[in-house]
């Protein structure tokens, strides 16, 4: 069916940008109306991962590869329970998928899931506005075309913004839990992404694995399986976990984990962050590096398109090496702002943006981006190897 006859038959849908700008396409997914910011991501591949990727709260994503869903998706690749995005944008979306892990089409994914989303618009044309205009609120509307466009503006203005948000607390998990991880084993292969299971926790579960505890602002299921693989023990916490609280589980070693929204908005989180890195080895990933930039006294700032997708070049400032990394970010720690005691190791060569640190004299490392992909490059995996070296050296 030519994509003009598709148009012709199905539901038509409006995008609408908070500037005005419009976009008329195809309804897919939940039948519906989508409010989030519109961002975009140049991945080819892994949009399942991407939309169920926790740091994509209240954000429409637009993939700028042209045609999703080709392999379907399956309960394997999943980096949370659910979709967290708030909607889809895309210019061509496969309804029949050819793969053999496939276990629904995308469509049919979406719409279970109740996500509005729509294709069938110039998601190049639309990549180009973001870049030029910087990520701004947007609506996806279905029934509606062009006629409706000034309506929908009118919607969207009375929206809050995106930065005002508070996300964190929707999709991070709000009591203790263990990390299970089960491989996706068929005989003696294995298979895609392990299962990732969390149960409630038991402190006398009898693991002597070294311990660590992820303080949970959004994290993605690989973050999980990497720790996991490195032979480390799991303990999943709340943002507002107290200090107090950490003791008593008694870990080696503290990961702070990826998440959405405005890091600026989180201070609270800040006086147990500075108590962990004051008293265990600690990691930072994505917000969870943001919040450690901020509870070591630097500032952070809202990029004008953020960095999404799995082709940004990231220096080594130590070796000079240039890894290609997979990143989801909105906003990035200002580096004129950053204490003596701590030291960039790595910054971002499209912008040089601040993309990892260490602390001179504690056990402390962050870093910007995701050394664990999903999807994307695993250039970076190495700071699950190093970050591992600490806890065991510190539960020694």
């Amino acid at each position: 069916m030519s994509s003009q006859n598709n148009k012709e038959n199905r539901e038509p849908a409006l995008l609408v940008l908070e500037d005005g700008t419009c976009f008329e396409g195809v309804a897919a997914g939940a039948s519906g109306v989508a409010v989030g910011e519109a961002v975009f991501n140049t991945s080819m591949s892994g949009y399942q991962e991407i939309l169920t990727d926790p740091s994509y709260a209240g954000q429409l994503v637009t993939l700028t590869m042209p045609h999703i869903g080709n392999y379907g998706v399956n309960t394997a690749d999943m980096e949370s329970a659910t979709i967290q995005a708030a909607g889809l944008i895309v210019r061509s979306i496969s309804e029949t998928p050819s793969n053999y892990r496939s276990e629904m089409s995308l469509p049919d994914w979406l719409a279970d899931n109740e996500i509005v989303a729509i294709t069938e618009i110039d998601t190049r044309a639309l990549t180009r506005h973001l870049r030029d205009k910087g990520v701004m609120m947007a609506v996806i509307a279905h029934g509606a075309t062009a006629e409706d466009a000034e309506r929908w503006q009118k919607h969207l203005a009375d929206q809050p913004d995106y930065g005002s948000g508070e996300f964190v607390g929707k999709v991070a998990h709000n009591e203790p839990l263990s990390v299970v991880v089960h491989p996706e084993v068929s005989g003696e292969e294995e298979l895609g992404e392990a299962r990732v299971e969390l149960v409630p926790h038991d402190p006398d579960a009898g693991d002597e694995r070294p311990h660590v505890v992820v303080i949970d602002y959004g994290v993605k299921f690989s973050i999980l399986r990497n720790l996991d693989a490195q032979g480390l023990r799991l303990t999943l916490v709340p943002g507002s976990t107290s200090m107090d609280e950490i003791r008593e589980l008694k870990p080696d070693g503290i990961m702070l984990s990826n998440g959405p929204g405005d890091p600026a908005r989180l201070d609270d989180y800040l006086a147990t962050v500075k108590g962990v890195v004051e008293t265990y080895p600690t990691f930072g990933i994505c917000l969870g590096h943001q919040l450690l930039a901020r509870a070591l006294g630097a500032e952070t700032f809202k990029l004008p398109f953020g960095h999404r997708g799995p082709n940004q070049p990231v220096k080594n400032m130590s070796t000079g090496k240039i890894a290609m990394t997979s990143q989801n970010h909105g906003y990035a720690v200002r580096s004129e702002t950053l204490p003596a005691d701590l030291e960039v190791t790595h910054i971002n060569l499209n912008d040089e943006t601040v993309e990892g640190f260490r602390h001179k004299s504690l056990p402390v490392l962050s870093v910007q981006y995701h050394p664990e992909a999903g999807p994307g490059p695993h250039d970076a995996v190495d700071f699950f190897d190093d970050f591992a070296k600490m806890v065991r050296e510190a539960s020694a």
